[in-house]
This record gives structure tokens, C-alpha cells and sequence, in this order.
């Protein structure tokens, strides 16, 4: 996979490989369950049996999840080859896809929930919507993003690179462009849940209608 639709692309599958993924190992697993729970408390997790993780970095929502919930199954997308590698071998997902969101090839409604966490920040805006349609049409029910929030769309300069993160209100993009209704969100405080890996992240759960 190397005909990249843009410039983060490209970022996110070649620059941060071994070294981003050992960076990425130490999570407080305690507080991202507890994470976990806030963020799916208003849905029948129990009616579920998949979901799908679109950028699924080195697992480390799949292990939280896992946790409190191990009937529910895997299937994951991201464009970093080596972090693919790491969590199919950790984790064994269902589904697996090397690429970015939009190109993913599963089938519609494939996963009972369809979920980015801090992912939408990094993507191109020109592909956002894109994206998110691809993630609504690969969901059967549920549609979670957990990102950071900014009325107005605004890029800030990420690890020394400009053009790499982007902020804004990505509920009301959502809820505004498809057929859903919104179940609930909220907000996970860095103060608490940096080392978890949540950090300062704006969420929202959506139905689709």
C-alpha cells in the first residue's frame, strides 16, 4: 500500500513505525476501562458481538475494551503496516486492512460499531468526509469518535510538522452530513486520562436512524 491520497498519509504509514509503536506501549490500562465504560454506558453493549477500530495504532483500545467486554470481536483498519503486524498478532482480529479509511473494502454494515480515537484529527481535511461516510456505511448500528475539539477548524503543529493535526467540531460535521442521532457524549479530561491514552478527547456516540 503506497499510492497515498495525501501528505498525512503518507506520515502516519511511514514516518512513526518501531520506535512510534514502543513510545506507544505504557498505557494505565485502569483508567482507560474506565474510559471505556463512559464512552459505551449508554448503548446495550450486550446486543453486540463486533466492532470495528479505524486506526488501530499498537491496540490499545482493543485490549481496553477487551477487559470489560471480551464477547465483543475485533476487526481493525490502519495505514501503518508495522502496527497492523503488532495487533494482528497480539489480538487476532476478525478483519484486517491495510489502508486508509476510505479505501477500506469490507462489506456495508459489517460491524455493530465503527469507532475512531484520535484519528479524524490527523486525516487531510479534504478526506474527512469521505472518511466519514465510509465509516457510516461499515457500521450496522453505532458510530463512536473520540477526537479533539475546536469550534472552528484549526490545524496546530504536531510533533514539530505542520499540517498533521487538525482540530474542530467533529459531532456537528457528523450529525450534520448523515442520518443519525446523537446518544451521547462527553469528555475525557487529560488530567486524568493521559496516561490511558485518552487525553483530552471530545466524544460522541451516534445511532444510525
Amino acid at each position: 500500500m503506497n499510492n497515498y491520497k495525501s501528505d498525512q498519509e503518507k506520515f502516519w504509514a511511514e514516518e512513526y513505525n518501531e520506535e512510534y509503536i514502543k513510545k506507544n506501549s505504557d498505557f494505565d490500562h485502569l483508567h482507560g476501562t474506565e474510559a471505556w465504560s463512559k464512552m459505551l454506558a449508554n448503548i446495550s453493549v450486550e446486543n453486540l458481538n463486533t466492532y470495528l477500530e479505524c486506526g488501530c495504532n499498537i491496540g490499545r483500545n482493543i485490549e481496553q475494551i477487551q477487559r470489560i467486554y471480551p464477547h465483543l470481536k475485533p476487526s481493525i483498519i490502519d495505514l501503518n503496516k508495522n502496527a497492523l503486524n503488532y495487533v494482528t498478532n497480539k489480538y487476532n482480529p476478525e478483519k484486517i486492512f491495510h489502508g486508509g479509511i476510505i479505501d477500506c473494502d469490507f462489506l456495508s454494515n459489517s460491524f455493530d460499531l465503527v469507532f475512531t480515537q484520535g484519528v479524524l484529527i490527523h486525516i487531510n481535511p479534504d478526506q474527512l468526509l469521505p472518511s466519514m461516510d465510509k465509516m457510516y456505511e461499515l457500521s450496522s448500528k453505532y458510530i463512536l469518535m473520540g477526537e479533539y475539539f475546536n469550534r472552528t477548524p484549526t490545524s496546530i503543529t504536531y510533533q514539530g510538522e505542520e499540517d498533521r493535526l487538525f482540530k474542530r467540531d467533529f459531532g456537528k460535521l457528523f450529525i450534520e452530513n448523515f442520518d443519525v442521532k446523537l446518544v451521547d457524549y462527553g469528555f475525557l479530561w487529560g488530567h486524568i486520562y493521559d496516561h490511558s491514552g485518552h487525553d483530552d478527547i471530545t466524544w460522541w456516540m451516534f445511532e444510525k436512524n
